[in-house]
């Protein structure tokens, strides 16, 4: 009995373990590498299974339970939540749910992803690979427009893999995805086509033919992504702008209470007077750098010496709307004056809103004193300066390739990013970075970060890092970006290639049913 039960376990372990290798891919260990086979044993579990059975779906949610679990667990660090004045046992309790629920609902994905192979069946290899990899880059494009998204199979290739990363100049991260999907489903095929071939000269070459078909797509889409990222970038002098960052390095259990206000007053005015004398043209400060309302920065210390140097600067700070407020940044010109506004458009639950407030929210608040009242900005927002139209993201919105694809394709010429990390382990900084190199690639711009604590960064628009910050350490750096106006087929165009994808597929299939269905032997 003990055996049985052994042997019925042993594919579950396979499905966790693959998916913990995908997890592996990601920071704080970057085995970049092992996306291109951490998929294929789960695709032969799923395939090779009963039909009618629930085992696919319990191995993929497995799977997807280790991938996501592994690749968030960063989420860990938020514990404790004392700066928040929230007690130890319910800071674990609420750490301990978020990281179960982002494991499980990631997994979600991949189970809706089994349950559709197990129903769109077909014989035909090139047509099994072809649906499978269509409906994985359709479930992200789905949770990609959901309030909770992060892992997408894509970012397992960043920052390390800059070449394969050029494809989403094509149709975006879902590029990279497909990529790696079809490679692990042809490697799947050949070793499932091994062990039912009955022929015993035939597995050797049903293997080497599935195998020479991921071998190509691997080489091919390398070879493309190696043609896109040598293009020589163009630097016109007229285009040049030089750009400033802070990174304040004001620990979250301060930021709030006066020791933290006056330590980031000091810090940012500091470093604004060392950056202008370096003759920069802007600064840049993180999300919420000043925790001020819009109303109180003009009093402050920061805003006071732009005043008197005139250099703008980008500084992240409150806004109000109504009776709720927005984490935002603001651009100061050198009358005081605030020339634009960009308010984060992707909130982080439960961490800056309760999602199902009106179900959960007594709940939530039993547990903490999160303030639930913060909104998010609007998804048409442009962000004009005196150097022209900018991209902006806030924090959780490097997550989401849509919101700067949009802003790209209305003309915005350089990425400005802020954010704050630091109540995260220190993997999940370097997996933010390696999500916003995939934004300037994607759009083909420079991109400028500064973070709280790190990695504040400038990054070119082949994704390349020109310098990057030390991690929970005060820092200011300044670089010489450029402003380009180019639009890549995917600021064009969007995600079109998930769209032929499933166009295929459902062509693929229906000519496999009606093959079937009118096949003599039926």
């Amino acid at each position: 009995m003990i055996l049985r039960k052994s042997h019925t376990l042993i594919p579950y372990c396979i499905a966790l373990a693959s998916g913990v290798s995908m997890g592996l891919t990601v920071a704080p260990v970057g085995a970049w590498f092992l996306a291109w086979i951490a998929l294929a044993p789960l695709w032969v579990l799923v395939v090779t299974s009963p039909q009618k059975s629930k085992s696919p779906l319990l191995l993929a949610l497995a799977w997807g339970v280790g991938y996501h679990g592994v690749a968030l667990s960063w989420i860990t660090g938020i514990h404790p939540m004392n700066w928040l004045g929230v007690p130890w046992l319910p800071s674990l309790a609420i750490t301990l749910f978020c990281w179960s629920f982002i494991s499980f609902y990631g997994g979600s994905l991949v189970t809706l992803w089994a349950a559709a192979m197990t129903r769109f069946t077909v014989k035909n290899t090139w047509q099994r690979v072809l649906i499978g990899t269509a409906i994985w880059c359709a479930l992200e494009s789905l949770w990609s427009t959901s309030p909770l998204w992060w892992s997408s199979l894509a970012y397992t290739q960043s920052p390390h893999n800059l070449v394969i990363l050029h494809l989403g100049q094509l149709s975006g991260a879902n590029t990279v995805t497909a990529a790696i999907v079809a490679v692990n489903g042809f490697i799947a095929e050949a070793w499932i086509n091994a062990k039912t071939s009955s022929a015993p000269s035939a597995p050797l070459r049903l293997v080497n033919k599935n195998l020479a078909s991921a071998a190509a797509i691997l080489i091919t889409l390398h070879l493309m992504g190696f043609y896109l990222y040598s293009r020589p970038l163009a630097q016109p002098p007229e285009a040049a702008l030089k750009v400033g960052i802070i990174q304040g390095n004001i620990p979250n259990e301060i930021k709030l209470i006066p020791q933290g206000l006056r330590q980031a007053i000091a810090g940012y005015t500091t470093g604004y007077y060392n950056l202008v004398a370096q003759g920069v043209d802007a600064v840049l400060t993180p999300e919420t750098a000043l925790p001020y309302f819009q109303r109180d920065l003009p009093n402050t210390s920061l805003v006071q010496a732009v005043q008197q140097k005139g250099v703008i600067a980008w500084i992240g700070a409150f806004g109000e709307r109504e009776r709720s407020y927005t984490n935002s940044l603001f651009t100061f010109t050198g009358n005081g004056e605030i020339f634009s506004r960009y308010d984060k458009t992707k909130l982080v639950p439960l961490g800056e809103y309760v999602p199902f407030e009106g179900i959960f929210g007594g709940i939530i608040q039993r547990l903490s004193p999160l303030n639930a009242h913060q909104v998010p900005g609007t998804t048409n927002q442009i962000f004009d300066t005196p150097f022209g139209r900018a991209i902006v993201g806030i924090c959780y919105d490097s997550a989401f390739p849509e919101l700067f694809r949009r802003q790209a394709a209305a003309g915005g010429q350089f990425i400005l990013s802020a954010s704050n990390d630091a109540h995260y382990t220190a993997s999940m900084p370097f997996q933010h970075h390696a999500l916003d190199m995939m934004r300037a690639i994607e759009t083909d711009r420079w991109s400028v970060r500064a973070t709280n604590t790190g990695y504040s960064a400038f990054v070119d628009p082949h994704g390349r890092t020109l310098w990057i910050s030390k991690y929970n350490t005060y820092q200011t750096h300044a670089e010489t970006i450029y402003r380009r106006q180019t639009q890549t087929l995917y600021v064009r165009w969007g995600d079109w290639l998930t769209v032929v994808l499933l166009a295929l597929s459902v062509l693929a299939w229906a000519t496999s049913y009606l093959l079937a269905k009118l096949s003599p032997l039926n």
